[in-house]
């Protein structure tokens, strides 16, 4: 599933637009992102634990030649799956509690004093197909 896929699937299950989606997975993909970079560790219960670990320096063989080459020392992302998403993956099937759209009289999970400001939306911007691509204005 690519990331313009899951925005639709979203979008079609809550009933939102794909735009207000996108711009939640964007969000939400931004704060893991600068989470791990902050070398911080990210848990969403019931799902994963996102984290930084640093692998050391060792020797590698460069494949077409044989030749040891050295590899330096790097930090990288890893996710561990929690309990309830390797259970689902081994089972085949999906959560018992899918996601909803709360009822429009449920108070909102955001303090009024927290919530952003909604954006000026000047014309609807596709999703871009690299999931990772972010277009500059010029």
């Amino acid at each position: 599933m690519t990331k313009r896929e899951l925005v639709i699937e979203v979008a079609e299950r809550l009933g939102y637009t794909q735009n207000e989606v996108a711009s939640v997975v964007q969000a939400t993909l931004d704060a893991i992102t600068e989470s791990l970079a902050a070398g911080q560790r990210l848990e969403i219960r019931n799902f994963g634990v996102f984290e930084v670990r640093t692998r050391d320096a060792r020797i590698g063989r460069n494949p077409r030649t044989g030749e040891e080459v050295p590899i330096e020392q790097k930090s990288v992302a890893t996710f561990k799956p929690g309990k309830a998403l390797k259970e689902c993956v081994q089972q085949g099937k999906p959560t018992d509690t899918p996601a909803q759209r709360p009822p429009e009289s449920a108070p909102s999970p955001i303090a009024p004093s927290m919530a952003r400001p909604e954006p000026e939306v000047v014309s609807p911007q596709p999703i871009p197909e690299n999931p990772w691509a972010r277009e500059t204005e010029e």
